[in-house]
This record gives structure tokens, sequence and C-alpha cells, in this order.
């Protein structure tokens, strides 16, 4: 078996028989892997406490027929230990970890630019960067943005006329003006669409500044869009919409 070294952040984990876990891991050069952590669950383990949910790391691993092995970690940013302290945050968290892993369907298949947003977003929630609503829909549109699904703001998305327009289209793939608008098709306020806008472009400063009401309103645009193109929602995204 060939011996590979990696940086990566652990999007979740499951038991393994009595004393070993499955890590999914969203890797730098890999993309997303599984891999075994044998003895992890044991109070002595070595590097148990450091293959847990939002943990950046590096490591070592042995790559197996199956599943991979880690034989060695290394802590780089212990997010968890920031982040867990805030269920708010923690919720965000765990969000940002269901959409990376929707994100990458293929094992094995390197996405530099998503594993860049993913530890981005995390390092930016547990340093409060930002509010972590606009810092999860930060994520969510330029994650949609690099996988093919970037929505229109200003422009039609079906004809190209300039806007802004009165109507968003999940189906059509945003902004559409009134000659393209389909029979279902939501009505934001110039601010919501500037709102996702900023965020997609990371222009923080008109995102700071916008107010509780087109913060709410983008929000639901950007569940809702996600979730069409995903063709299911993320299933930790609600615990995070109840706060």
């Amino acid at each position: 078996m060939s011996v590979y070294r990696d940086q990566g952040v652990v999007l979740r984990t499951q038991k393994l028989g009595e004393a070993d876990r499955i890590i999914t891991l969203f890797t730098k050069e890999h993309g997303r892997i599984k891999a075994v952590a044998k003895g992890v669950r044991r109070t002595k383990s070595k590097f148990g406490a450091r293959l847990e949910p939002t943990s950046f790391v590096d490591l070592q691993l042995y790559a197996g027929k199956s599943l991979d092995i880690v034989t060695e970690v290394t802590s780089i940013e212990n997010f968890g230990q920031a982040l867990s302290a805030d269920y708010k945050n923690w919720t965000t968290a765990n969000s940002i970890l269901e959409a990376a892993e929707r994100f990458t369907e293929n094992e094995h298949e390197p996405a530099v630019q998503q594993f860049n947003l993913v530890v981005g977003a995390l390092r930016a929630l547990a340093y409060a960067t930002y509010d972590s609503s606009l810092i999860l829909d930060a994520y969510l549109l330029r994650s949609l943005a690099v996988a093919g699904f970037a929505p229109s703001m200003t422009l039609c998305s079906r004809c190209d006329k300039p806007g802004p327009h009165k109507y968003f289209s999940l189906v059509g793939g945003g902004s559409v003006c009134a000659d393209c608008k389909p029979s279902a098709a939501a009505t934001p306020t110039p601010e919501t669409l500037q709102l996702m806008a900023d965020l997609l472009t990371g222009q923080w400063v008109g995102a700071v500044d916008s107010d509780v009401k087109s913060r709410r309103e983008a929000s639901g645009l950007i569940a809702a869009y996600l979730q069409w193109h995903l063709e299911r929602g993320l299933r930790s995204l609600s615990l995070v919409e109840r706060i």
C-alpha cells in the first residue's frame, strides 16, 4: 500500500467496531475521502480528539483497497473548540460541512476551490469575522458558483436584458425580466438582490450594512435555490433557520 500526506477538514465520523471510526474528510489534494482511524475511541488514543467534525488537520494515510487508513494526524486549526461553544455557530458549521459533502459527489476527485471555501468559512465563523448567517449564505452562494450554478442578480438569466429585474426564478437561474418570467417566480426587493450580489462577490461592507428583512429574504431564496440544484435540501440547515 502507498503512503500519502494531505491537509483536510473532517466532515463527519461514524463508529466502526469497538474502538475505530470511519472519518469522512475533505482534503485539499485528494478531494473527499473516507478513511479508518484505528483505536481513536479509546481514551489513550494519540489523535482521537483531532479527528472531530470541523477539525482542520495535516495527516498521513495509507491508500487501502476500499478505505484508506489514517496513520498520523497533526492539528492545523481546531475550529471546533470555538464553534461548539455557541449553538448557532455550531449548527451553521454543520450546514457548511453537509453542503461540502454534497458539492463533492465523487470521492478522490480534487476540488481545491471548494476546499478553500470550506476552510475560509469555518475560519470566519470561529473568529466571528461577520455574522454567522452572512457567512453561511456567502459560502452557499460561492459554492453554487464554483459548481456552475451562480444565480444571476442583475442581467436576465434567459435573455441577458440589463436589470435589476423584479422577478427571481429558481428554474430560470436567478433574475428574470417580465418577458421571460416563468409562471412561478419570487419578487424579492432590490435590497435583497443587492445583498446576495454582495455576498457572492465578497463586498462585505454592503453586506454588513444590510437590514434584517433583506437578510431573511436572501436566506430563504438561497436555501430554495440550493435545494433546487442539489435536488434536496440540507438537513442541518433547518436547525440554523430556527434560531
